[in-house]
């Protein structure tokens, strides 16, 4: 990252840590669902519906969307893991693993890039990339399924007035996803006034993730997480780095760089980075507060922090706040 963004960054960081850490918003009862995200913007071409959801949420569970009839998208996503399957790498549909981590669905919708190389530039387009890499799907073939289905061929004529085709089915899919938004965290709702909503050492671990600790120089709120791409290190020493955005851009400066993943809900999302390396929070935590990896082309932006023991712990008090506490069920299918 050029000195001057960063320095903006870091500007940035302190302005929300004052704002932050003033007198919270009176007269909300802690009892109230609070969201800190703005709305979600959805694109002219897949506007949104609560049929248009419901029927994503049903696709998202359906196993008979893969192509053995084994797989579903769920298979690597699960609300009580963050949204993400709990393992270093998921196994396709066909058995063969996969070489990065499964990331949270948590946010997808604001993210401007997706996968951890970027590579997709809309939400639609990575979930028929998904669909087709992942779940060994023949999208013609799953389309003509469904529409044997009367319950989806209903649904699919009601939202999309037209029998399912593999375009429809990843709307209906990215419309649903767009729903993942972390909400009513327990940090969501100290910062609208509910004091008693986290601890002492999470406020001390907040302070220190804005400032000594420069976590916010990436992990900005309110997202604490976004479509910027870097090198931490992770790839130094080797024997086949993964090149990462390089392979989207051929820029050199890319070489080994990954998207910044949300913190929101990372507490339940191990193990950690876009190789699942770190199996636990203190050791991601612990590596990036020592300056990341060993790595020549490492994004400038990383140096060790100073961060003592005490106050990495602050910081993963601080982390936990960050956990949704949205419900979830899973759909009945037709």
């Amino acid at each position: 990252m050029p000195i001057r963004a960063f320095l903006l960054a870091a500007s940035v960081a302190s302005a929300l840590l004052a704002v932050a850490c003033a007198a919270p918003e009176a007269g909300k009862p802690a009892s109230e669902r609070v969201s800190a995200l703005p709305a979600i913007v959805h694109p002219e071409g897949n506007p949104t519906s609560p049929a248009k959801v419901a029927l994503g949420a049903q696709l998202f569970v359906d196993k008979r969307l893969s192509g053995t009839g084994n797989m579903a998208c769920q298979s690597c996503h699960y609300r009580n893991l963050g949204w993400t399957d709990g393992l270093q790498f998921s196994r396709r549909d066909d058995g063969v693993l996969n070489s990065r981590n499964t990331p949270t669905l948590y946010n997808v919708g604001y993210q401007t890039a997706w996968y951890w190389d970027g590579r997709a530039t809309t939400l639609e387009g990575q979930v028929l990339a998904a669909w087709r890499g992942q779940t060994g799907a023949d999208p013609v073939k799953i389309a003509a399924l469904l529409n044997g289905v009367p319950g989806y061929a209903a649904q699919f004529q009601a939202v999309f007035g037209a029998p399912a085709a593999p375009d429809s089915i990843a709307k209906a899919l990215a419309a649903y996803l767009r729903t993942k938004n972390s909400e009513n965290s327990p940090w969501d709702r100290y910062e609208a006034g509910d004091r008693m909503a986290v601890s002492a050492d999470a406020v001390d671990g907040f302070r220190l993730f804005m400032g000594k600790g420069r976590c916010a120089a990436c992990h900005t709120p309110p997202f604490y997480g976004n479509s910027t791409f870097f090198n931490i290190g992770l790839e130094g020493g080797k024997a086949k780095p993964d090149p990462g955005r390089f392979n989207v851009t051929k820029n050199e400066v890319d070489t080994s760089a990954f998207k910044t993943p949300t913190l929101r809900s990372v507490a339940l999302g191990a193990p950690y980075f876009h190789d699942g390396s770190r199996a636990t929070l203190v050791e991601a935590v612990r590596f990036m507060a020592a300056g990341g990896g060993d790595d020549p082309k490492k994004s400038p932006v990383l140096s060790p922090t100073g961060l003592s023991e005490p106050e990495i712990a602050k910081i993963i008090e601080f982390l936990k706040t960050l956990t949704s506490t949205e419900p979830w069920t899973a759909p009945a299918l037709p």
